[in-house]
């Protein structure tokens, strides 16, 4: 079984993970609703679901045809 030759310093082992980083992700705005959300994402906002500003899917258009 392999084992440290070596404690590994608390320095060392900090400066070794410097790289590993948490980033902020792209928030892009809606052109239809102005509503905030992710890229390359679907949103829903106000009982639609929107993606690239075009409706997919209607919620109310939905609850109609069900009925």
């Amino acid at each position: 079984m392999a084992h440290p030759k070596r404690k590994i310093s608390k320095t060392r082992r900090d400066k070794r993970r410097t790289h590993y980083k948490a980033t902020a992700p792209q928030v892009a705005t809606c052109p239809t609703t102005g509503e905030a959300h992710l890229y390359h994402r679907a949103h829903w906002f106000e009982g639609k679901l929107y993606y690239r500003g075009q409706v997919l899917i209607d919620n109310a258009v939905a609850e109609e045809n069900l009925a």
